[in-house]
């Protein structure tokens, strides 16, 4: 089991420790997921996410590969500008979901924990003259910073202006005297940012961040997985094993609008002909009364008839409901049906509900 370099610190802090993706993580810490959930969405969360991996993609043959490897177009990327995409296999099926940063000098590509050996083996597979890889997961430390005052912190503590990157960019300057790269990015449906530093810097960035939080009067604490887990969920974003898998194709999980077919990319032609063909399953979220959904339990017609599975399930704080991520058959898919989540045993009624439950900063930006 691995640790990451801030590890004693949670344990200090009184986090639940427990394994995720081959790494002893914080679940919570003694204010609680719900509490760590909702400070998040009012002020600031810092999230311990060096778990994650970094690849680096360089030479003159970089652009071609990458833009052959995913799924979203990257031709069209300016320097320090960031766009997430899908990883498919041949079948369409999702090997992993990224988030891809376009230095001047290489593609920056983050990668998600549980499969950072089987990206690379992949990466690796497809590589063609001119490309060179490296895998910098080791040496760099990730930390987000998530909330509706993470950028106003963050001006108080970097270099460069924070607040003058627009969404979806990414910057070099100096976060509390150190060298990072910034990306305006996130996992949790709240504007903010994610860094990327020296991995022996770690504990000085984490401290500082928070103390700079006290000391501007500015709500600043740290988040466990379970809170992570809950917001992402919210926001309608994806976990892989849960919502993706290479047991799941692109478009029954909703990322039609992730992939790009006026270009070329490994998976592609599956796609078509999946489309072609008419999905035989969505994605969708059900909120329920009477009960907690689970992965792995049942969905049921009114009739009585097994049509699906959950994927993912849990209280969401913001929007006090309970609620499940499922796939379902396609005639049950649309909004405001009715059918059941079965919960031990028993069938609990359930709607579903337009996706996501919680609008995205970035979209709520936008309208």
């Amino acid at each position: 089991m691995k640790e990451t370099r801030l590890h004693d610190w949670h344990v200090r802090a009184g986090a639940r420790m427990a394994p995720f993706a081959n790494y002893d993580m914080p679940i919570s810490y003694p204010l609680g997921a719900v509490e760590e959930h909702l400070v998040t969405r009012r002020s600031v969360g810092l999230f311990d996410i060096d778990h994650m991996g970094q690849f680096e993609v360089r030479g003159p043959g970089a652009t071609t590969f990458v833009s052959k490897l995913v799924s979203m177009k990257m031709s069209d990327l300016k320097d320090w500008d960031a766009r997430y995409s899908l990883l498919l296999n041949e079948r369409g099926t999702v090997i992993d979901d990224l988030f891809i940063y376009k230095l001047p000098d290489a593609w920056w590509i983050v990668v998600n924990a549980g499969n950072r050996m089987e990206d690379w083996e992949w990466f690796n597979k497809h590589k063609t003259a001119g490309v060179e890889l490296v895998d910098s997961s080791d040496e760099t430390y990730m930390i987000a910073v998530q909330g509706p005052r993470a950028i106003e912190l963050m001006d108080k503590v970097s270099e460069a202006k924070i607040s003058e990157y627009p969404r979806f960019t990414s910057g070099k300057t100096k976060v509390l005297g150190i060298p990072c790269l910034v990306g305006r990015t996130g996992y949790t449906g709240e504007d903010g940012v994610e860094l990327f530093f020296p991995a022996d810097k770690a504990l000085e960035i984490w401290t500082g961040l928070l103390d700079a939080g006290e000391k501007a009067g500015i709500e600043t604490k740290a988040i466990g997985l379970a809170a992570r887990d809950s917001l992402r969920f919210e926001a309608g974003m994806p976990l892989h094993g849960h919502e993706i898998s290479q047991e799941i194709n692109a478009l029954e999980a909703g990322f039609k609008w992730a992939c790009d077919f006026d270009k070329e990319f490994i998976g592609k032609e599956a796609l078509l002909a999946i489309q072609e063909k008419g999905l035989q399953r969505k994605l969708v979220t059900v909120t329920v009364t009477g009960g907690v959904p689970r992965e792995g339990y049942e969905i049921q017609s009114l009739q009585g008839e097994t049509i699906g599975k959950v994927v993912a399930g849990m209280y969401c704080p913001t929007v006090k409901a309970y609620a499940a991520n499922a796939f379902v058959a396609v005639d049950y898919a649309k909004t405001g049906t009715e059918l059941a989540v079965v919960i031990r045993g028993k069938p609990v009624p359930g709607v579903v509900v337009k996706r996501p439950l919680y609008i995205p900063a970035y979209r709520r930006a936008k309208e």
